[in-house]
């Protein structure tokens, strides 16, 4: 892998419950990890639903691997790039070479 293509930074955030103080649990994001990443895939996509325009926009990062990184799943991280929020579609370790992660990831809609 390449040093120079890691142009970006982008920021991990990992979901956690916190308990408040009369006991409600609540979900929250929690900064988890902040690295370089190669951006591709970018593809934009727009649709109407009940009259509003939608963003679905997918693209892919690509970071180096580490334990922190390794341990990355689809269903408790999200990544933020440019002010925007991304889903975790998909965690591609690219053949366990332990070189580095693909992360397929899908706009949040707000």
């Amino acid at each position: 892998m390449k040093i120079e293509l890691l142009n970006v930074r982008i920021f991990i955030s990992k979901n956690d419950v916190v308990v408040d103080a009369i006991g409600n649990h609540k979900n929250s994001w929690k900064e988890y990890y902040t690295c370089y990443a190669t951006v591709s895939g970018e593809a934009g996509k727009e649709k109407t639903d009940a009259g509003m325009v939608v963003d679905d926009s997918k693209i892919d990062f690509t970071i180096r691997s580490c334990k922190l990184a390794d341990a990355l799943t689809s269903t408790g991280y999200r990544v933020q790039f440019n002010g925007a929020l991304y889903d975790i579609l998909a965690v591609n370790h690219m053949n366990y070479k332990h070189k580095c992660i693909k992360l397929s990831c899908q706009k949040v809609r707000r």
